[in-house]
């Protein structure tokens, strides 16, 4: 018998407008794909949510960090700890999952890799650092989204890269990989995964 668990998606990036379809907010990018997939409504602003944008519907709740990436632990746990206060039994929240979407560097670009637990290596990455500093006890799962790596290893370069605005054919990429994460999304929810 499977279980119907309520769902929290986040994800982690830079803000928007500025930061919008850069490859460092490939997290963001495909969470607002995500949206059509799940069928939720469109975002909008919550001030208890850590004033992140926000999408919720009876099934779904989807959720954009407002702050620079490598400061996003405390908004997802203020965010987190919203949702959970929202949930009317102790048996929803206890059931309760979050799922983090965030850029991978290592993936190729329409890639996806799933990590469940909170052991798994952030591989360097600070905005995982930061929330994993802020929800240190907790197990989720981290929907990593492939953005390729540029050949240099230099940092001043690495940074250029993940910086830099996707191109049309790079979002066009991700609008797919939003149906992967949809269906890993969709088990979670049923207790599959």
């Amino acid at each position: 018998m499977s279980i119907a668990r309520p769902i929290f998606v986040a994800s982690i990036g830079n803000p928007s407008p500025t930061y919008t379809n850069t490859l460092h907010s490939a997290g963001h990018t495909v969470l607002t794909l995500l949206r059509t997939w799940l069928l939720t409504p469109p975002f909008e602003k919550s001030r208890p949510y850590a004033s992140g944008l926000l999408s919720t519907s009876p099934d779904y709740t989807l959720w954009q960090s407002p702050s620079l990436m490598n400061l996003s632990g405390k908004p997802v746990s203020t965010a987190w700890r919203t949702f959970l206060s929202s949930l009317s039994t102790q048996e929803d929240k206890s059931a309760a999952r979050l799922v983090l979407v965030h850029d991978e560097l290592e993936l190729p670009i329409g890639k996806i890799k799933v990590r469940e637990g909170k052991g798994a290596s952030t591989k360097g990455h600070n905005g995982l650092k930061s929330v994993l500093g802020a929800l240190p006890a907790m197990d989720f799962t981290r929907v990593g989204v492939g953005i390729g790596r540029c050949v240099s290893r230099e940092s001043r370069d690495v940074a250029a890269y993940v910086m830099r605005k996707m191109t049309p054919d790079e979002v066009e990429i991700l609008a797919d990989v939003a149906g992967q994460v949809s269906a890993v999304v969709r088990e979670i929810r049923r207790g599959v995964r």
